[in-house]
C-alpha cells in the first residue's frame, strides 16, 4: 500500500497488516498515510519502507508457527518444489491445529499448552533441519532467487524456530517461566530488527518505535503482582551489536487523565522535567539535568497508574538507557485503542 502496490484503502490492511490491534489506532492511519504521499511524489528518490518487527506472541496468546513455516516452504517450492514437498509432508504431520498452538489459556497454565507435546517436538526438530538446509543451499538459493528472497525466507525460518522455542517455554512448570517468555519476546524482535537493518544498508536510517521497556539500553523490569521480572531487552541486544550506531530516545510524560496518570510527585524526575517550558521538550540525558550522578540515583519515582497498566515511570537508570527524552506536558489515550478499565 504504501508502495503504489496491493490494496488502497487502508480498511482492507489494518487487521492483516498489523498485529495486536495496532492497525486500529488513528495514529497508524495517519503515518501510513503520509508515507503513502510521501513515496507517489516523484521528487523523493529515496522511497520509504514498513515494517513490523513485534513478535508473533502476547500476553492473550500465541501464534501458531503454521504461518511463518508456510512461507519457508513457499520460498523453498518456488526453487525445488520436490524437496519443499517433502519436508511440508513431515511437517504438516506435527502441526496439528492452530487453536491448540493459539489457547489463551497457556499463559497462565503450563498444562494447556502443546509446546512440549511429542508432536512439537518433533516439529522443532523438522524446522531446524528446514533451516540448516537453506543454510548449507545459501549459494544456490540466492542464485536462483536473490538475496534479499533468500534473507526473507532464512528470517522466517528463525522466527519459526524462536516461536517453537516460546511454546516449549509456555509449556514449562519454573518459577522463571515468565521470564524466559519476555526474554524470547524481545530476541525475536531483536532478531527481526537486525535483519531490517541489514535490508536497509546503503538506503538510510531506521526509525524503530515500541514501548521504552523494550528499547532501552539496560534491563527491562516489570513487576507483575508480587513478582518482579527482570530480563535482557531489545535495546540491549541492539546496543551491544551496534554499538553507537544504536540511538534510543526515550519518552515520558507529566499527566494523562485519560491514562489514569496523576501529577507527579515533588522532586520526582517527571516533576524535574516538566518544570521547564512546555508543552514538550526534549532532552539529552547526558546533561543530567545538571545533577549529579550520586544526585540522580536518589531520585523517588513517581506513582504509576492503576488504570494503564502499560505505563511505566521514569527512573534514575533512564539516564543510562537512553541518549534523549522526549517529554510531554500531557497526553490523551490512544484513539481507536482498546478501552480502559478502571
Amino acid at each position: 500500500m504504501i508502495a503504489g502496490r496491493g490494496q488502497a484503502a487502508y480498511e482492507a490492511v489494518q487487521d492483516i497488516g498489523f498485529s495486536h490491534g495496532f492497525g486500529r489506532l488513528d495514529a497508524n492511519r495517519e503515518l501510513v498515510e503520509w508515507m503513502r504521499a510521501f513515496n507517489a511524489n516523484p521528487t523523493h528518490r529515496v522511497k520509504l519502507q514498513f515494517y513490523g518487527f513485534d513478535s508473533p506472541t502476547e500476553m492473550t496468546g500465541s501464534d501458531s508457527p503454521r504461518q511463518v513455516l508456510h512461507f519457508v516452504l513457499a520460498y523453498l517450492a518456488s526453487i525445488d518444489h520436490a524437496s519443499a514437498q517433502e519436508r511440508r509432508q513431515h511437517i504438516e504431520e506435527f502441526l496439528g491445529q492452530d487453536a491448540d498452538w493459539e489457547n489463551p489459556a497457556a499463559m497462565m497454565d503450563p498444562t494447556k499448552s502443546v509446546g512440549r507435546s511429542p508432536a512439537a517436538t518433533a516439529l522443532r526438530i523438522e524446522t531446524e533441519d528446514l533451516i540448516s538446509e537453506l543454510r548449507l543451499r545459501r549459494p544456490e538459493l540466492v542464485a536462483k532467487s536473490n538475496e534479499h528472497r533468500y534473507l526473507e525466507a532464512e528470517l522466517h525460518a528463525t522466527v519459526a524456530r524462536q516461536l517453537l522455542n516460546y511454546h516449549a517455554a509456555l509449556a514449562r512448570s519454573s518459577s522463571k517461566r515468565l521470564v524466559e517468555l519476555l526474554g524470547i519476546r524481545d530476541l525475536m524482535m531483536t532478531d527481526n530488527l537486525t535483519y531490517i537493518v541489514y535490508r536497509e544498508r546503503g538506503r538510510g536510517k531506521v526509525l524503530a518505535f515500541a514501548h521504552n521497556n523494550h528499547l532501552q539500553r539496560g534491563k527491562a523490569q516489570w513487576q507483575w503482582g508480587t513478582d518482579v521480572m527482570i530480563w535482557w531487552p531489545v535495546g540491549s541486544h541492539l546496543n551491544q551489536m551496534f554499538g553507537q550506531r544504536y540511538a534510543v530516545i526515550g519518552t515520558a510524560v507529566g499527566v494523562s487523565d485519560a491514562n489514569g496518570i496523576g501529577h507527579p510527585e515533588a522532586g520526582s524526575l517527571e516533576a524535574r522535567l516538566t518544570a521547564g517550558p512546555g508543552p514538550g521538550r526534549f532532552i539529552p540525558t547526558h546533561l543530567g539535568l545538571g545533577l549529579t550522578t550520586s544526585a540522580i540515583a536518589t531520585l523517588p519515582t513517581r506513582s504509576g497508574s492503576m488504570k494503564n497498566l502499560s505505563y511505566f515511570p521514569l527512573t534514575p537508570q533512564s539516564f543510562t538507557d537512553f541518549d534523549c527524552l522526549a517529554v510531554l506536558d500531557s497526553t490523551v489515550y490512544n484513539h481507536g485503542g482498546p478501552p480502559l478499565q478502571q
